[in-house]
């Protein structure tokens, strides 16, 4: 039944999926992922920058974020509130925002609005909204959200987590900046950094909808020739720490102690066994209920609400983290039962049960992965992005299927760095 479950999912895809392609703009082939999606009259377009994250921002902490920010703020021509209102009138969304890697602009409508979109995104790069009083408002913006998320304490043991683990490198500042680095920024910084960063050699376009792949790459190929071609970024990677560090930070007002953790994980993007760090990492603390770590602290003992673990793995790191509140008595307590429960995964392993339920979970649940345009799209640019061949997600999915106990227990045993875990706690 699995297997022919499996078949249909995987003709089902072949049927409709998205696919790769290439434009090539000034002398610049730029990666091109498409789907043809006619069962509703809309069109979306993601272009993405890659090398145009916060690790990419130098010392100016928060600039691409404010970057981002900034170019929301329409055209010089129109101002903000003008171009907004000639989105809202025509129901057309855009919007620009940066992560840790990628720069990534949005527009999406209704397909009879979509050349209006693109005019009005042409009007936006080549007359962005870079003033002196959009700066200083989109600077306030962000240094109120900086001083909401001080008060939010479950955000600063994340973000002091990842300062523990990544110290020293650009990953080990949030992505929103500091204060002091959200003042310093200037208008010149975001000029630099829109002309050094959105450019032809670091984008890559994902789009889909009703339109045909003819039209789709005329259009995009007018709106990427107001790029330069400029200078292809460079890739990077930060390890984290592999010695132990805990970093307690007091706070007088909070009732709870927030604990977060990370360890170092031996796996880079695109490893042929990332599938089975997937069924062992569900099964020891990102499945939530029925987890190894929710089943110890908070079913078997009581010490949390809630407690979770989760691999992350990138082209710029790659880390185990997870996290559980619990009662400022029960610190310890909690501490020392995760030690005992990932140290007891380690050298034992799952059991079949477990195994089975997990497999049974991640394969069930794909179909949901995969339901609409703008879903299969972003598989198809992960799959790209991280250098997998195009259907590699398919495809673990029978290696999940045929994952033996004996597999994902020797390969829990090869990762026993997962022990060799550092501390963010805030407490009273």
């Amino acid at each position: 039944m699995t297997r022919l479950f499996l078949a249909i999912l995987l003709l089902g895809q072949a049927l409709m999926a998205s696919t790769l392609d290439f434009i090539e703009v000034k002398g610049v082939k730029i990666p091109f992922i498409f789907e043809e999606d006619k069962r509703l009259p809309i069109v979306s377009m993601q272009v993405v920058f890659t090398h145009s994250g916060s690790i990419d921002e130098g010392k100016s902490f928060g600039l691409a974020r404010l970057s981002g920010k900034m170019l929301n703020e329409g055209s010089l021509r129109r101002g903000s509130v003008g171009f907004a209102d000639a989105l809202d009138a025509r129901a057309i969304q855009l919007s620009s925002n940066a992560g840790n890697e990628t720069f990534v602009i949005e527009l999406g409508s209704l397909k009879e609005e979509f050349d209006t979109g693109l005019s009005l995104l042409n009007e936006q790069l080549r007359e962005p909204n870079f003033t002196d009083k959009s700066l200083e408002k989109v600077k306030t913006m962000a240094l109120s959200d900086i001083a909401r998320k001080e008060a939010d304490f479950d955000t600063v043991a994340s973000e002091e987590l990842k300062a523990v683990l990544f110290e020293g490198t650009p990953m080990a500042v949030p992505n929103i900046g500091t204060k002091k680095s959200i003042k310093a920024i200037n208008l010149s910084d975001i000029e630099t950094f829109k002309k050094d960063h959105l450019i032809l050699n670091n984008a890559l376009i994902v789009m889909g909808g009703d339109i045909s792949i003819t039209e789709a790459k005329a259009k995009v190929q007018s709106l990427l020739s107001l790029l330069e071609a400029g200078k292809i970024g460079k890739e990077r990677h930060y390890e984290p720490r592999k010695e132990p560090k805990e970093s307690i930070l007091k706070r007088p007002q909070t009732e709870q102690a927030y604990l977060y953790f990370g360890a170092p994980f031996a796996m880079n993007e695109g490893d042929p066994e990332f599938f089975k760090a997937r069924v062992a990492m569900f099964i020891l603390g990102s499945s939530g209920f029925g987890s190894r770590l929710m089943e110890e602290i908070r079913v078997k003992r009581g010490l949390a609400y809630s407690a979770y673990s989760r691999l992350s793995v990138a082209k710029t790191n790659t880390y185990f983290s997870g996290y559980l509140q619990t009662k400022l008595e029960s610190q310890d307590e909690a501490k020392k039962t995760v030690v005992e429960v990932i140290d007891t995964f380690v050298r034992g392993g799952v059991t079949q049960n477990e195994l089975d339920q997990a497999r049974k979970f991640l394969l069930g649940s794909e179909p949901l992965r995969v339901e609409t345009l703008s879903q299969r799209l972003g598989r198809t640019f992960s799959e790209y992005y991280q250098g997998k061949p195009l259907g590699s997600s398919a495809q673990e999915l029978e290696m999940i299927r045929t994952l033996t106990l004996e597999d994902v227990n020797d390969f829990i045993k090869r990762h026993g760095e997962i022990r060799d875990l550092s501390y963010a706690i805030v407490t009273k």
